[in-house]
């Protein structure tokens, strides 16, 4: 890996065995780095799953093997590699995910429409499948709860490994959740080479955890940020066990689950703000909130504008108040716009109002501020109760050394 991130935990979090769900990990030699690059899920029979995926027109096959998969229910495993996204490589490319769904329900004894396959790495190189399905035998022989391997073993340029887990009620039983993620560039997710794989020993019916996954995905990984870019092989998978054996009321209603949901929300938000504290080369971690807007779509638009605009990501890593460059990414969103209705904020601080600048502002506590690794921008944009939150990283040369040396 590069080097760790000013931005990274201090440690990965202790996550605990959930019932129903099997990790293992190898190395199949799709990288040069002789590290694990491969992970096998193994789910019960009866498991339930959602997933969200990349909007790219040029969607790897993949992603369109495992809508397919998740379309026919009763999910089984999933076979993830990291090192080759097999983005862009024509029939090769997709004989190449067959083979991998093939030899992987042939191990674990299912339908090969029951395996999902998530790669992620470099677009347009060929993929030998069978560089990893000579290896699967083996592999599923050392099945364990190893979620610090099985998140390693996705990466790609991250410099450190993502993780979280947390506990909740549903209806009186607890419910575990752990997540593991990957993330560093080409992430602007539009549901990175970005990939998550969320487990929960809750039963909770495949319609119902579709609804709460994509809710609570717009909140999370589709609010986040690092160059704009997004990429073919993005998703998102919610696996549920049903081991932990609570109640289902038999009315469905999503309410049953609301205790759920807020710890999914705390489970995915973690996990998308790691990505972005990873953004290639960030030194600090941006948060925008658009406020005012006529409603969430268009507040979000503006937030985006903001985050995404190299001028004021730049300018951020130059630990430069420059707030003009806000004023010029509002302007470009292409929504109308009033100026004297307009307040911005940097840390907390009113640096331009009623459209034009508030010229005794604290500029020290403002330029304080700047120099941290937590950076906040407030935006009211009207008197409407339309807004949202996104997050972003700086821009740095490290950036664009990481990516002109991605290959080589």
């Amino acid at each position: 890996m590069l080097k760790k991130s000013p931005l990274a935990p201090k440690v990965f979090p202790s996550l605990p065995n959930i019932k129903g769900v099997r990790l293992a990990t190898a190395s199949c030699d799709i990288k040069t780095s002789k590290r694990d690059d491969v992970l096998l899920v193994n789910l019960d029979p009866g498991s339930t799953a959602a997933g969200v995926f990349t909007k790219s027109k040029l969607a790897a096959e993949s992603v369109h093997w495992s809508k397919g998969v998740l379309k026919r229910g009763n999910p089984r495993a999933i076979i993830v590699n990291s090192g080759n996204a097999n983005a862009f490589t024509g029939d090769s490319g997709k004989k190449s995910v067959r083979d991998l769904a093939s030899s992987t329900s042939k191990v674990v004894g299912c339908h090969p429409k029951q395996v999902f396959v998530a790669q992620t790495g470099v677009i347009g190189e060929e993929f030998l499948a069978k560089k990893v399905t000579e290896k699967l035998p083996n592999i599923i022989k050392n099945m364990n709860s190893d979620w610090k391997s099985a998140a390693k073993a996705i990466c790609t340029t991250d410099t450190f490994i993502k993780g979280v887990g947390t506990k909740v009620k549903v209806n009186n039983k607890s419910v575990l959740i752990n997540g593991i993620a990957k993330g560093s560039g080409m992430i602007a997710p539009n549901m990175a080479t970005m990939l998550a794989f969320i487990f929960t020993d809750a039963a909770i019916p495949s319609t119902i955890l579709q609804s709460l996954l994509s809710e609570v995905n717009e909140l999370t990984f589709n609010s986040i940020t690092v160059d704009s870019d997004t990429s073919t092989n993005d998703l998102v998978l919610l696996c549920a066990s049903g081991r932990a054996n609570n109640l289902v009321k038999k009315s469905r209603a999503v309410s049953q689950f609301d205790s759920f949901q807020d710890g999914l929300h705390s489970v995915m938000q973690d996990l998308s703000h790691q990505i972005v504290k990873d953004g290639e080369g960030a030194t600090k971690f941006v948060e925008v909130n658009v406020s005012g807007a006529k409603n969430y779509t268009i507040a979000k638009g503006f937030a985006f504008s903001v985050a995404n605009s190299p001028l004021v990501k730049t300018a951020i890593f130059g630990e430069d108040a420059n707030w003009g460059r806000l004023v010029m990414a509002l302007g470009k969103c292409g929504q109308e716009l009033n100026a004297k209705k307009i307040t911005i904020s940097i840390g907390g601080v009113e640096v331009a109002k009623n459209g034009t600048a508030v010229f005794d502002y604290n500029e020290r506590a403002v330029s304080k501020h700047m120099k941290g690794q937590n950076i906040i921008l407030e935006i009211s944009i009207g008197e409407d109760a339309g807004g949202a939150t996104v997050w972003t990283c700086d821009l740095t040369s490290g950036y664009i050394a990481i990516n002109a040396d991605y290959r080589t």
